[in-house]
């Protein structure tokens, strides 16, 4: 009997066979095969519908940071300590009130912005919460300095949560303070900061006016240091002052000592500068000197003018001498009478010899006469003429002497004045020095007048304006705001973690992940069970029906993406351990037997094989005994409880379970096998953890993947599958197990529904 009929166990039986789609010849072509890396999801948008899944799938994780949340400042809210806040209104000005007309030692410089900030930094001094805490005598208030207490109480555990929060906020939006003075001591440093944690200073805006706070469980004890804290704050800088002016008034008596002497040995110099160069009244004689030789200056130019003048005319005169009718025009010849009488006698005498040589001749007596007193006529005008020219002339020398006169008195005033003014030089050095000298006594002297009695001012900038008051309300803690932040910020850290989570998460949880991640077409997915009697469950065994009717629309999506004809082997496998693989394949083998299939399931896991205990059939012989040649296949092959299906176990524990797989003889069995079966499931180990899936899957014809839901990440499953497709596998599909329908129904809503399986129980009892 050959090898092919000895193994054949339902040879009498005439099982039929459902014929596909692509079965005979007018069949069409098969679709092509889906393989690895092919994406064939279409919708990748993200709807509105899959955060709330999200949200749904993470809800208790939400729910509880939410609960923390709430339950942690619920708590600190109505247990923590009510505090009060009392506020005092402080006006602060630019200019003091102007009581004296002088200026003042110590004056701020109006102008610069920074006045305002300078005087907000002063109220949280620790310098002015010293002197506020003295005034109070707070040094043992039990808010500043609280009794240890290392008890561990209920309220702190749930409040432990909001303090770290609290904490940690308060150390990122902390500002770095003021160090503490050098003579604090550790205990003084740690009330002072407390006393400056309870303070606020806050400027109003667009105003002159500071709102200065205070907290304290103690109402009144808040309303005390709000006020005690402006009254130090206005005597500080009363204080300031006053010192400020002490200490101008201190080094302007100094100064003014050390310039009194100075002025004395000043005045002292000048006075026997005085009396070594004889120059009692240095200053009036010098003004005289200067003013005479202002006046010979003066003489002098008028002097060289006349002589010029004179100069011209007696030239001018000289010239027109024998020029008789230029002469008569001369203005000294007009203006002499004399010569202008004797010019019109003269005429008169021509006239009358004119008139009588008509008549008489030339020796007629009156004729020479008249020429006789003609000639001493004319004789008269020459000599007066000489006279002028005479009188011009000596008047010119005159002039010219009177010009050389003062010419020489001139530079004998020029020589005078020289050698005063070089008396006067370090004269005037020494009279200067004395001045400037008594000047700035004189100054220093009012100055110290001047802040003496400024120091005695006691007028201050600063005022209070609204005086703090006994709180009737508490400001903190804030019931209503407090819950509201509660829930605010509980339900944003709620979905905070539940997103944030998610996007941790790389875990498959979904067919569209699958499709998405894997690129394999998505066959079915398999819901886990909570029945905990149900170890290895069968769909023929009573199990729920939505266990059943989930492999059987894998059974159904399993023969549409097979047509090939003949019998058809199955590898399959998953990732790693605890996926699921072998529940898949002993209830797919199942399903495809009820649908009147001859199937034979394999267990190729021959390091943990789980068949033959899921269909209670002895291990061996089974398939390891065929491939070492210890018991034939007709051995192996053992009939189920289920028509249609036989079940080959795994065999003995083989020390070489991939080298069994990879050979000729598995090959040869395996063709043998799918001649008289209609469909060989072969049970494999996982791909990541040994090699014997990828040997047995390049000999298969088709590759199932199981992939269990929130238990692969997208990572290994695409590692898995790399891996067999290096080993040239036809994958078929994946199917999703072990899916938690009863704890995420919401999150696998779209895939399936509780009335579904309550409509089948329904059809199933009608």
């Amino acid at each position: 009997m050959s090898e092919q009929s000895e193994f054949d166990p339902a040879s009498d039986v005439d099982s039929p066979r459902i014929v596909m789609a692509g079965d005979g010849p007018n069949a069409q072509s098969p679709r092509p095969a889906y393989g690895y890396g092919s994406n064939i999801l279409g919708d990748t948008e993200v709807h509105l519908l899959d955060y709330v899944k999200v949200l749904y799938k993470r809800r208790w994780t939400a729910i509880t940071a939410f609960l923390i949340v709430v339950l942690s400042v619920s708590v600190y809210t109505f247990t923590a300590t009510p505090i009060f806040e009392a506020r005092v209104q402080i006006l602060i000005e630019k200019e003091n009130t102007n009581v004296v007309t002088f200026k003042e030692a110590f004056e701020q410089n109006q102008i610069t912005d920074d006045y305002y900030q300078t005087q907000y930094k002063i109220l949280q001094s620790r310098a002015l919460a010293r002197r506020t805490i003295d005034a109070l005598k707070l040094w043992d208030q039990p808010q500043f300095n609280p009794p240890p207490d290392n008890s561990l109480t209920v309220r702190k555990m749930l409040l432990a949560p909001a303090v770290l929060v609290a904490g940690w906020f308060n150390a990122a939006s902390a500002k770095p303070g003021e160090l503490p003075l050098p003579d604090e001591t550790r205990k003084q440093s740690s009330i002072i900061d407390r006393f400056l944690g309870a303070l606020t200073v806050s400027p109003v805006r667009n105003s002159r006016l500071v709102d200065v706070k205070f907290e304290s469980p103690d109402a009144v004890l808040s309303a005390s240091v709000a006020n005690a804290l402006a009254k130090a704050y206005i005597e500080q800088n009363l204080e300031f002052k006053f010192l400020s002016s002490k200490e101008a008034s201190d080094w302007l008596g100094e100064r003014l000592a050390e310039q009194r002497k100075q002025v004395e040995a000043s005045e002292q110099a000048v006075q026997r500068y005085r009396e070594q160069t004889d120059a009692v009244s240095l200053e009036e004689k010098q003004n005289i000197v200067v003013q005479k030789l202002s006046d010979l200056n003066a003489a002098v130019t008028r002097a060289k003018t006349e002589r010029i003048q004179k100069e011209a005319a007696y030239n001018q005169i000289r010239t027109l001498q024998n020029d008789r009718a230029a002469l008569d025009t001369f203005p000294a010849i007009l203006s002499n009478s004399f010569i202008q009488q004797q010019k019109g006698e003269l005429a008169d005498l021509q006239r009358q010899q004119a008139q009588l040589s008509d008549k008489l001749g030339p020796n007629h007596p009156d004729m020479v006469k008249l020429a006789s007193a003609i000639r001493a006529a004319e004789t008269r005008i020459q000599g007066e003429i000489a006279k002028v020219v005479q009188a011009m002339r000596n008047d010119y020398q005159q002039s010219m002497a009177q010009e050389q006169s003062l010419t020489k008195a001139l530079d004998q005033q020029k020589s005078d004045a020289l050698a005063l003014n070089r008396k006067g030089i370090e004269y005037g050095v020494l009279a200067r020095d004395a001045a400037s000298n008594r000047q700035i006594f004189e100054s220093l002297m009012q100055r110290t007048k001047e802040t003496g009695i400024s120091g005695e001012l006691r007028t201050s900038n600063i005022r209070v304006v609204d005086a703090a008051e006994t709180p009737r309300r508490r400001s903190s803690p804030n019931t209503q705001t407090n819950l509201l932040l509660a829930l605010l910020s509980g339900g944003t850290l709620a979905v905070g973690l539940a997103f944030f989570f998610e996007y941790l998460d790389n875990r498959i949880k979904s067919p569209d992940e699958i499709k998405q991640h894997l690129g394999l077409p998505f066959l079915g997915m398999v819901p886990a069970l909570f029945d905990k009697s149900l170890e290895n469950p069968l769909i023929s065994n009573g199990v729920p029906n939505n266990f059943s009717e989930s492999f059987r629309a894998v059974r159904t999506n399993v023969l549409f993406s097979s047509a090939a004809d003949g019998g058809r082997s199955l590898v399959i496998t998953s990732t790693g351990p605890g996926e699921g693989k072998t529940i898949v394949a002993t209830n797919l083998a199942v399903a495809l037997a009820q649908a009147g299939l001859r199937v034979l399931l394999v267990d190729a896991d021959m390091r943990k094989p789980r068949v033959h205990m899921v269909f209670d059939k002895p291990q061996e012989p089974g398939l390891s005994n065929v491939l070492v040649g210890n018991a034939k296949a007709s051995e192996t092959v053992h009939a189920a409880a289920v028509p249609g299906l036989w079940v080959m176990p795994s065999g003995m524990h083989p020390p070489n379970p991939a080298e069994l797989l990879g050979s000729k003889r598995f090959k040869d069995l395996l063709g043998s096998l799918t001649q008289h079966f209609d469909w060989v499931m072969i049970d494999t180990p996982p791909v990541m953890a040994v090699t014997d899936s990828s040997i047995v899957s390049h000999l298969a014809t088709g590759v199932l993947f199981v992939v269990g839901a929130e238990m692969t990440s997208r990572h290994a499953g695409q590692r898995a599958l790399e891996q067999l497709e290096h080993a040239q596998a036809k994958f078929t599909g994946v199917v999703l197990n072990r899916v938690d329908l009863k704890h995420n129904a919401y999150y696998y809503s779209q895939y399936y529904r509780r009335e579904y399986s309550d409509y089948y129980q329904k059809d199933v009892r009608t």
